[in-house]
C-alpha cells in the first residue's frame, strides 16, 4: 500500500488474504491508506509518538538499571473488527464472566464444585490468592467482578481462544483510550469514511456501573450519589498513569491509603471540606496490601480497618478481594469445566490446550517436549517467569526443566500458537507482527457492558510472541465496525 512493499509471514493475517488481496474488514481503511503520501504517514508517524511523550503515556520497569519510565510503543495501523465478529466475541466473553462471578461466588460459600469433583479442592488450598478471609462474605449486589480483561487470542478466521482471564486489577485500558483519542486528532477524515464503534464513553460508563455497586449502608437521602474513589499505590506504580487518568476521567477521587481512614464506621477520605465517606473504591492495590490489620502488617498502602467495614456492609470494593484466585493459572485450566458447571453450555469461547504439570502424566509430556512448548508460572504476569520453548536456547530449556522437576504444581505448558498477525507501520513499509486482544467488561446489577474492542497489544519485535510492554511490546487502536 502507498508503494510500500508488505512483509509476508506464515500465520493467520487479518488484513490480507493469503493470495494478498485485502480482507473485507480493512477495505475502507486500505482504500484510504492507498491514497496517502508515504511522506505524509512518516511525518503523522513521527507525531504520534511525540504526542504520547507530552502526554506522560508510560509505563514504569522494575529490576533494571536503565531509566524506571519508557514510553508505550504505539503502532497506528489499526486493528479492525467486524460487527459479525464482534457479536459472536461478546456472546462468548459475556458468558466466561458470568461464570467467573458464579465461580468466586461458590468458592467462597459452599464449594459445590469442589464438592462435585470437578476442582481439585489443593488449587484452593495451595492458592495465596485465595482468602479464608472472604468466606461466608457476598459483595454488595453478589459482584466480585467489577472490572475484568479477557486476553484473546487469533488462530484463523473464526478461531478465537481465551489465553488468560484478569479478574483482580485488569490494567491497561487507558492506553486503549488513549489510542483512540490519538487516532482521531491524526485522522479526522478516516473516522468520516470508517464507520467505528466509540469506545470514549468507556469512563462514563465504568463510573455509573461503580455506583450501580453501592454498598448496602450507602444513603441516598437528598439525592446524593455514591461517592467512588480510586485507590491508588503512588506515582511509583506502574500503571499510575492509568490511575490518575481513569479518576480524572471519571469525576472521581484519586487517594492513597494516608487519604484515607475509618470514621465512625465508614470509609471516609480527607477533602478541602473534612472528611467525607467514600462508597465505592476502585482499589489499584493487591489484596495482601489492602489493610495492614487484616493482611500485611507492614503495608502502608492500605487502609486500617477497611476490611471490617467491607464486611459490615460500609463500602464496595471493586474488585472484590479474593478474585485474583480466578486469575491463576491452573485454575485457568479447568475454565471449560467451570463454564459448564454453572452455565450448564459448553464454553463459546475455547481454552487454549493446556497441561497441568502437577500432574506426573502431563509432567512428563512436558519435560520430553520444552522445546516445543510455552511453559507459564501459574501466578506468573507480565511475561515474566515463562519458557518459548521454539525460541530458547539449550541452557534456558535447562535451567527450566530444573525449576519445574523442584516444583511441577507451580507451572503449566501450552503448546506454541500460531497467533494472528495484524501489520505494523515501520520505516520500510508495512509488517505483520503478532497480536492479541484484552476487551474490558463491566460488572453491575444491573448487567454485564462490554466495551467494543479493547486494547491490541502487538509484539513489536519480528518472530516475538511477546507482547507485553515491559517485553517490548507495542500497543494498536482496536476497531469494532459499525453494521
Amino acid at each position: 500500500m502507498a508503494g510500500e512493499p508488505i512483509e509476508k509471514s506464515g500465520n493467520f493475517d487479518e488484513m490480507h488474504d493469503p493470495s494478498g488481496n485485502t480482507r473485507p474488514a480493512y477495505a475502507d481503511y486500505c482504500t484510504w491508506y492507498k491514497e496517502q503520501e508515504p511522506a505524509y504517514l512518516k511525518r503523522k508517524n513521527s507525531e504520534a509518538d511525540e504526542s504520547f511523550r507530552r502526554t506522560g503515556i508510560t509505563f514504569n520497569v522494575y529490576g533494571e538499571d536503565e531509566a524506571e519510565e519508557r514510553l508505550i510503543p504505539f503502532d497506528m495501523v489499526p486493528r479492525i473488527i467486524t460487527a459479525a465478529e464482534w457479536r459472536r466475541l461478546t456472546r462468548g466473553i459475556e458468558q466466561r464472566v458470568r461464570a467467573l462471578n458464579s465461580f468466586l461466588y461458590d468458592l467462597y460459600h459452599r464449594q459445590e464444585i469442589v464438592r462435585a469433583g470437578r476442582l481439585p479442592e489443593r488449587l484452593l488450598r495451595d492458592n495465596a490468592a485465595w482468602l479464608p478471609n472472604m468466606v461466608g462474605m457476598t459483595p454488595p449486589g453478589g459482584i466480585y467482578t467489577h472490572i475484568v480483561g479477557i486476553d484473546l487470542v487469533r488462530t484463523g478466521p473464526d478461531e478465537f481462544f481465551v489465553l488468560e482471564d484478569n479478574a483482580r486489577t485488569p490494567s491497561g485500558v487507558s492506553y486503549m483510550l488513549e489510542n483512540r483519542e490519538t487516532m482521531m486528532a491524526m485522522f479526522p477524515d478516516l473516522f468520516s469514511r470508517v464507520a467505528v464503534e466509540q469506545v470514549s464513553n468507556y469512563p462514563r460508563r465504568l463510573a455509573r456501573s461503580l455506583a450501580a455497586c453501592a454498598p448496602p449502608k450507602f444513603d441516598a437521602a437528598g439525592g446524593r450519589k455514591p461517592n467512588v474513589a480510586v485507590l491508588t499505590p503512588g506515582i511509583y506504580n506502574s500503571a499510575y498513569f492509568e490511575h490518575a487518568f481513569l479518576a480524572d476521567q471519571m469525576g472521581a477521587e484519586l487517594v492513597e491509603g494516608t487519604d484515607l481512614r475509618v470514621v465512625g464506621g465508614r470509609v471516609q477520605m480527607r477533602t478541602t471540606r473534612g472528611f467525607e465517606p467514600v462508597d465505592v473504591l476502585y482499589r489499584r492495590v493487591d489484596d495482601d496490601y489492602l489493610d495492614p490489620l487484616t493482611f500485611e502488617p507492614d503495608s502502608v498502602l492500605g487502609v486500617p480497618g477497611i476490611m471490617d467495614v467491607y464486611r459490615s456492609g460500609g463500602i464496595t470494593i471493586a474488585n472484590a478481594p479474593g478474585t485474583g484466585v480466578s486469575d491463576d493459572k491452573a485454575i485457568y485450566s479447568f475454565m471449560p469445566e467451570i463454564v459448564e458447571f454453572y452455565t450448564g453450555e459448553k464454553p463459546l469461547l475455547p481454552n487454549v490446550q493446556t497441561w497441568r504439570c502437577a500432574d506426573p502424566d502431563s509432567l512428563a509430556y512436558v519435560l520430553d517436549n520444552l522445546d516445543e512448548l510455552v511453559v507459564k508460572e501459574v501466578h506468573g504476569s507480565g511475561g515474566y517467569g515463562m519458557l518459548i520453548g521454539p525460541t530458547a536456547t539449550k541452557k534456558e530449556i535447562r535451567a527450566f526443566r530444573a525449576k519445574l522437576e523442584a516444583n511441577p504444581q507451580n507451572y503449566i505448558a501450552q503448546p506454541t500458537l500460531s497467533l494472528s498477525t495484524c501489520p505494523i507501520y515501520t520505516r520500510a513499509g508495512l509488517a505483520p507482527r503478532h497480536v492479541d486482544l484484552r476487551p474490558f467488561v463491566l460488572v453491575s446489577p444491573e448487567g454485564i457492558d462490554i466495551t467494543p474492542g479493547g486494547l491490541t497489544r502487538v509484539a513489536l519485535k519480528k518472530g516475538s510472541l511477546v507482547v507485553n510492554s515491559s517485553q517490548g511490546g507495542g500497543t494498536k487502536d482496536t476497531w469494532v465496525l459499525k453494521d
